[in-house]
C-alpha cells in the first residue's frame, strides 16, 4: 500500500486525536469514559478503512511500546491485561468497519455515514465487553457474569456513544467533502 505524504499526516493526526481522546477520561468502574471513540469513528469516516483503521492500529503499537497514550495515562505491554483493552483492539475493526459503510457512495450521505458511525460502535463492543469478562474473570480472578459485564462494559455508554456517532457524522459531512476538493 502505497502512502502520500497527505495520508501520512492525516493518519498521524487522527493517532494523536485518539490519544488526546484517552487523555480526557472521566474513571467509570473497569472501563472509563473517554473521546478515543468519537475520533475512531471519525478516522473510518474521513479517512476510509484502510487509513483509518491504521491509525488505530500505530495508535495500539505506540501505547504497546510504552508511550503513556492510552486512558489513565497508561501504555506498555503489560495493558493487555488491562480489562479495557479489548476496547482498543476493537477500535482497529471499527475504523475499518466505519469505513467501508461510510465511504461507499461519492455524495456524502448523513444517514449512511450514522449507520457506519453505530456499526463500529457495535464492533468496538464487540471486542470490548467479551474481552473485559475474560480478564476480569480468568486473569484478575473476579467472578462476574457476562450480563455484568454487558451491563458495566456496555449498557451505561451507550446514550454518550450515540452522541459521539452524532457527532462524528456531523463533523465527518464538513470535512469530507473539503478534503476531497484537495
Amino acid at each position: 500500500m502505497k502512502i502520500s505524504t497527505k495520508d501520512m499526516v492525516l493518519v498521524s493526526l487522527f493517532t494523536a486525536l485518539t490519544a488526546i481522546g484517552a487523555f480526557l477520561s472521566i474513571p467509570l468502574g473497569n472501563v472509563p469514559i473517554t473521546l478515543q471513540t468519537l475520533f475512531t469513528i471519525l478516522s473510518g469516516l474521513i479517512l476510509g478503512p484502510k487509513l483509518g483503521s491504521l491509525s488505530q492500529l500505530v495508535y495500539v503499537i505506540l501505547g504497546l511500546c510504552g508511550i503513556r497514550i492510552f486512558a489513565g495515562f497508561s501504555g506498555g505491554p503489560q495493558t493487555v491485561f488491562s480489562p479495557s483493552f479489548g476496547f482498543l483492539i476493537g477500535f482497529i475493526f471499527a475504523a475499518y468497519i466505519v469505513g467501508i459503510i461510510g465511504n461507499t457512495e461519492k455524495k456524502v450521505n448523513f444517514k449512511k455515514m450514522f449507520l457506519a458511525a453505530l456499526a463500529g460502535t457495535a464492533v468496538i463492543y464487540a471486542f470490548g465487553v467479551p474481552y473485559m469478562y475474560l480478564i476480569l474473570n480468568k486473569v484478575l480472578l473476579k467472578e462476574i457474569s457476562f450480563a455484568t459485564a454487558l451491563k458495566t462494559g456496555c449498557i451505561i455508554f451507550l446514550p454518550g456513544d450515540l452522541i459521539k456517532c452524532f457527532v462524528a457524522t456531523y463533523v465527518a459531512t464538513r470535512v469530507v467533502p473539503k478534503l476531497c476538493k484537495n
